[in-house]
């Protein structure tokens, strides 16, 4: 059994920063890939950014791109999204992701295990 538990949401400023962690159990996290997911009061979860298990393959949404940044620490068993130049559009919980596979997605519905997620907030 895999479990996800994400941290470091909250209330921020727009142009402010946050930092999210999600943090896996189990032996298997070096070879699983990771993503991020939002999901905005209303609206269907979205895809947010991935990485593969080597760090060699990252993805963005492209409303993130050069925002936000997505690593994982394989010794930690976590995966990290910086969130920089924060948006009110980026209001929405968000949701760590990981796969049977090490190879990343851009598919909400190719992710195996999911976290409970954690609410950001950005005010205008």
């Amino acid at each position: 059994q895999v479990q996800l538990v994400e941290s470091g949401g909250g209330l921020v400023q727009a142009g402010g920063s946050l930092r999210l962690s999600c943090v896996t159990s189990g032996r298997t996290f070096s070879r699983r890939a990771m993503g991020w997911f939002r999901q905005a009061p209303g609206k269907e979860r979205e895809f947010v950014a991935a990485i593969s298990w080597n760090d060699e393959n990252i993805y963005y949404a492209d409303s993130v791109k050069g925002r936000f940044t997505i690593s994982r620490d394989n010794t930690k068993n976590t995966v990290y999204l910086q969130m920089n130049s924060l948006k009110p559009e980026d209001t929405a919980v968000y949701y760590c992701a990981a796969r049977d596979s090490a190879v990343p997605s851009l598919g909400r519905y190719d992710y195996d295990y999911w976290g409970q997620g954690t609410q950001v907030t950005v005010s205008s």
